[in-house]
């Protein structure tokens, strides 16, 4: 990883472009993984997957390795989104959205940068069109998706 290079940078350009279009929907709806978090999350993936692809010495590292224990690691952050509060689990849209950025800088991180741009807004497709789906199906509004409700990942 040089700094020097084009590649270097297409790979920051990337990670805040596809972090910021993901974090850009999450903060205009007041939810826990803004623009910031986001764009750090896709950054720090990209460079932990780019760290273990960098040659070491005589050898490779083992980038499948890395790429686990990133996975561990995001796990833990997306745990800390999930709460209980009044007896109704808050927060697993968050934590899935926290996954799926880790994966985009994952992706990133191997120098897939189209498909990475690709996921991030099929992510804002899914988390807008199933927000508006749930407020014209009135099936969809049920249990925790029901107004009133209290759920802090309801995206009407």
């Amino acid at each position: 990883m040089d700094v020097s290079t084009i590649d270097f940078w297409i790979m920051i350009a990337t990670s805040l472009l596809c972090g910021g279009v993901v974090g850009f929907e999450r903060q205009l709806r007041g939810k826990p993984a803004g623009v910031r978090t986001s764009i750090l999350m896709c950054l720090g993936t990209s460079l932990f997957i780019s760290l273990g692809k960098a040659e070491t010495g005589e050898t490779y590292s083992d980038t499948t390795r890395v790429l686990g224990q990133v996975v561990t690691g995001i796990g833990f952050l997306g745990a800390g989104v999930i709460l209980t509060r009044k007896g109704a689990i808050v927060g697993v849209t968050s934590a899935a959205v926290i996954w799926m950025l880790a994966a985009i800088g994952a992706i990133i991180g191997f120098e897939h940068y189209l498909e990475a741009i690709a996921l991030s807004f099929v992510t804002v497709v899914v988390l807008i069109g199933i927000g508006l789906l749930e407020g014209k199906y009135e099936m969809l509004r049920k249990g925790v998706f029901a107004p009133g409700t209290n759920n802090s990942d309801n995206e009407k």
